[in-house]
């Protein structure tokens, strides 16, 4: 039988064959490994062998089926080969699908955060259009009604009347100036089209300067006090955008305070920061707007009949976090507000 084995098994055949001899019966040989035939030529093939004793009269025997499964093992490992290539097939197919998926989720998102953009867009739309036709209405009406005044008083030589409504017609063209600038600068900042240039100015000349020009603004009795705190004064910022900024929280302070009030600018450098805060005396935010404050086309409750279009604060908002600032507000009713920019020095 040794002849038939492959010589690294032959030691161990002998030991297998005596324990078989023992304790004959019919099995399979090999369970749970390979059995391997040699050939003439020393070459190996795989084999499947069974054992079945059985005695005669004369002595105990043993018949052995064996079976040359080279077309069997070879047909496995096709099947293993394919079996293992189908498996990285479906691997890869699955990881293309879980992509797809993700890529599809992904579009849903945006297209629903497109439609949800178009449709805030919608809204702003609609609110424009009702805010414009509002807010461009009455200044227009004004002007037209005191032209024809300012003719009428012209003819009859009454300066002080002609006067009162040219200033009428000064004031609605200043605020249909104002909501012009507002929708120029919404729009540039929708497009992404404000640029920070920075430079070394004094803040406190840059606050005096300005100040001066707001006064004309200024109704009976109004004041515009500024106060510069420490002896630091330059700083470096984009003075349009800074400009923007103030202009736009001390009209409202103007807007919204009533006559003989008013109205508190500071400017002040630490060690850390450049802090500007503008406080006035007037009618106050409720607490359930100062959520809302900041909103575009957001007006607060006791505000609708005071002219406005709900654009600056935003406005102000968008460019303080362009100069990489924080803004604060504030209020109480009746009793006034104050804003608080905070930009790192």
């Amino acid at each position: 039988m040794e002849v038939l084995i492959p010589s690294r098994y032959n030691h161990k055949h002998i030991a297998h064959r005596d324990n078989f001899n023992s304790h004959p019966q019919p099995r399979s040989m090999g369970a749970g490994f390979d059995l391997y035939g040699k050939r003439k030529n020393d070459t190996e093939f795989p084999v499947e062998i069974s054992l079945s004793p059985y005695s005669s009269k004369d002595d105990n025997y043993v018949i052995g089926f064996i079976i040359d499964i080279t077309l069997r093992k070879q047909a496995e490992e096709r099947f293993k080969n394919y079996y293992q290539e189908l498996e990285k097939q479906v691997e890869q197919r699955t990881l293309i699908m879980r992509e797809a998926i993700e890529e599809l989720e992904k579009t849903r998102d945006e297209l629903n955060n497109a439609l949800g953009k178009e449709k805030e867009l919608n809204e702003l739309k609609t609110r424009f259009v009702s805010m414009a036709s509002h807010e461009f209405r009455t200044p227009l009406a004004t002007v037209l009604s005191s032209l024809s005044l300012v003719s009428k008083y012209g003819e009859m030589g009454d300066k002080e009347k002609q006067s009162k409504h040219m200033s009428r017609i000064k004031t609605s063209i200043t605020h249909l100036t104002d909501i012009l600038n507002d929708m120029l600068s919404i729009s540039k900042l929708e497009e992404g089209a404000i640029s920070v240039t920075r430079e070394n100015f004094d803040i406190k000349e840059f606050a005096i300067e300005l100040i001066r020009e707001m006064r004309v603004l200024c109704i009976k009795g109004q004041a515009l006090d500024y106060n510069h705190v420490g002896n630091e004064t330059v700083i470096n910022s984009d003075k349009k955008i800074l400009r923007h900024i103030l202009f736009n929280l001390i009209s409202n302070a103007i807007k919204f305070s009533p006559e003989n009030k008013p109205i508190d600018i500071e400017t002040q450098i630490n060690d850390k920061h450049i802090i500007i805060t503008v406080k006035d005396h007037g009618i106050g935010i409720s607490k359930e707007d100062q959520k809302h404050l900041f909103e575009r086309f957001f007006r607060g409750q006791n505000a609708s009949n005071i002219q406005g279009t709900g654009l600056g604060l935003n406005i102000v908002a968008k460019y303080v976090e362009i100069l990489d600032g924080t803004i604060e507000c504030d209020s109480v009713l009746e009793e006034g507000t104050m804003f608080k920019i905070v930009f790192l020095k």
